[in-house]
């Protein structure tokens, strides 16, 4: 059996202190960064307001849209199709020689087909559905276009606005709305007893659309044929929101 000599037994003490140093040593970044970590996911800022602020800007509506529509029915599928055709080619044939770029467009909508049964579950006779749709700027030119079309009669009228007007307004009522957020921003600041506030963050996003365009139901007449049809635009409301939150000092 071996033996161990004082002087041994005291390396070896001193070799078992170093190494337990330098293992706690090695622990620290470890205990310190986790620490760390904690103290951030506890942390919640204090002094922070969070608010919303609008701005909207009313304008007049600068685009009609008229759909034209026809109807359809009889014993034979194919002869109900090719009526509709028919009547869709003499539309288009008046509509396209009025089209202008911008001022109004021209094009085809829906276009339908179907059967109708009798009580014996077969099939009676077909009826078909078409549209052509009208739109613009040019709202005399579209209402004077829809008169001179007697294939077809207007099933409803819409009106919107543009896109560069909206694009307009858009700027206008963003404008608004960050003054309308500052003024507020501040307002609250200084009701809570501080001097000033620093943004923290902010995001900016139109409200809900601009409002569902105004609809006209038209009924088809026949002195209606060869006669403007008569529009009256409305108005539509372009709303922007500032939503954010400020750090009071």
């Amino acid at each position: 059996m071996g033996t161990f000599s004082t002087g041994s037994l005291g390396r070896m003490h001193r070799q078992r202190k170093q190494w337990l140093a330098a293992a706690a040593l090695a622990a620290l970044p470890l205990a310190a960064a986790a620490q760390g970590v904690s103290a951030g996911a506890a942390y919640v800022p204090s002094n922070v307001a969070q608010l919303s602020a609008e701005g909207s800007v009313e304008v007049q509506q600068d685009v009609l849209r008229l759909v034209l529509s026809t109807t359809r029915q009889g014993s034979d599928a194919q002869a109900v199709q090719n009526q509709l055709k028919q009547a869709v080619d003499a539309a288009l044939k008046v509509a396209q020689a009025q089209a202008r770029p911008d001022a109004m467009d021209v094009h085809t909508g829906n276009f339908s087909l179907y059967p109708s049964h009798d009580r014996n579950g077969k099939i009676s006779q077909w009826q078909g559905s078409a549209e052509v749709v009208l739109s613009g700027k040019d709202m005399a030119r579209i209402s004077s276009t829809a008169g001179r079309i007697t294939s077809m009669t207007v099933a409803n009228a819409g009106f919107d606005i543009s896109k560069e007007l909206r694009r307009n307004s858009e700027m206008q009522a963003q404008k608004l709305a960050i003054e309308a957020f500052r003024d507020k921003a501040q307002s609250i600041t200084r009701s809570f007893g501080f001097s000033s506030y620093t943004l923290r963050e902010v995001s900016i996003n139109s409200e809900g659309g601009y409002g569902a365009p105004r609809m006209m139901a038209m009924k088809a007449a026949a002195d209606m044929e060869s006669a403007p049809v008569p529009v009256a635009p409305g108005k539509s409301t372009v709303r922007m929101v500032v939503n954010g939150s400020v750090q009071m000092r």
